[in-house]
């Protein structure tokens, strides 16, 4: 029997964590492991506006030296936006995938348009 909480589009809260868990699992080794004192947070919806994700810190190239004790950098995915965007579960796992690289991209200092020249817009 299908787990109720997976029936697009009301897929709650948990329900889309674990999918954001299972999309993050699935990413290679080489996006994620030099991903240091990084949080992944999930929201219903943003503050503001209309967006998928976004990642909240100071990229790689822009760091010096961590001092004791920092707040970690935050990516965070909204769910709300995220179900309204898609029309499927199946496309709602690829949306999930991509605004990960996305945000992880800006992590690494990758700015929008470069991202988007790379298909991860």
């Amino acid at each position: 029997m299908p787990d109720a909480a997976l029936e697009f589009p009301n897929i709650d809260l948990d329900a889309f964590e674990r999918l954001v868990i299972a999309e993050l699992d699935a990413l290679p080794d080489a996006a994620v492991d030099g991903l240091d004192n990084v949080v992944f947070l999930v929201e219903d919806r943003p503050e503001d506006g209309w967006i998928l994700g976004v990642y909240d810190g100071v990229d790689l190239t822009e760091r010096g030296t961590y001092d004791w004790g920092p707040l970690p950098d935050r990516i965070i995915l909204f769910r709300e936006p995220l179900l309204d965007y898609c029309s499927s579960l199946d496309e709602l796992r690829h949306e999930i995938h991509v605004t990960l690289v996305h945000e992880i991209g800006h992590f690494y200092g990758i700015d929008d348009a470069q991202l988007h020249e790379l298909g991860w817009g």
